[in-house]
């Protein structure tokens, strides 16, 4: 990382920062909304999408073991979310190019509150499998869209603050929602009423992007655009 980060050393110059920051304040006036309340959104949002996010990768060995397919079936599904994370991560970068970041949030979230609920019906070995697959192709991009989303709608001179501050929060949403589901699941004996509290904070999150989407009043301003 230290040798690489030699490369991220060449200064924007002064115009092209102008354009951007104007670019920027446009798009947060569209949705007409202070930096504070978007910042504050943003958090929750992180919260809920991780809380949703955690069931499945902290619990899934656990789940596997409650079904009777043992632990090494669980991490043979935690890895095959990890890889398709890390797929989705590069695919959906490449959405954000062309739909901005409000919108990749929305379909990762989407399609991870989908993948949640599929975990609802099936245990099968083969069909669990699969869901894993698809939840790891779900979720891997949602939490680097905040960051963009930020610079999108915030200044350069406030990005550094503001992305920290609510990557502290997808972290503590990750640190919750693994304890909440093995709390709710030493009280029912079950995982399914921790996939339901995964899924309804997944719907939270859900709310808050579909929320900024209809506020914005030209639609123009999607996503950040090459400049200088």
């Amino acid at each position: 990382m230290i040798p690489l980060s030699f490369l991220l050393t060449k200064k924007i110059s002064e115009e092209t920062s102008r354009a951007s920051d104007a670019a920027s304040e446009n798009r947060r006036s569209s949705v007409n909304i202070s930096p504070r309340t978007l910042t504050i959104l943003l958090s929750i949002a992180g919260v809920g999408c991780c809380v949703a996010m955690s069931m499945p990768q902290v619990h899934i060995v656990a789940f596997c073991i409650d079904l009777g397919y043992g632990p090494a079936v669980g991490a043979e599904m935690l890895s095959l979310m990890l890889i398709g994370g890390i797929v989705s991560r590069l695919i959906n970068g490449l959405l954000a190019d062309k739909l901005g970041g409000v919108y990749t949030l929305l379909i990762g979230s989407t399609l991870q509150c989908i993948a949640l609920f599929l975990y609802l019906p099936f245990d099968g070995l083969v069909s669990l499998y699969i869901v894993s697959a698809v939840f790891g192709l779900s979720q891997g991009g949602i939490v680097p869209s905040y960051a963009i989303i930020i610079r999108e709608y915030l200044p350069g001179a406030e990005a550094g603050t503001r992305v920290g501050f609510v990557m502290m929060c997808t972290i503590m949403g990750m640190a919750i929602g693994g304890w909440m589901s093995g709390w709710i699941y030493d009280i029912t004996g079950s995982y399914a009423a921790a996939f339901w509290n995964g899924i309804i904070w997944n719907f939270l999150n859900i709310g808050i992007v579909l929320f900024l989407i209809m506020r914005n009043r030209n639609p123009k301003f999607k996503g950040l655009q090459p400049t200088g």
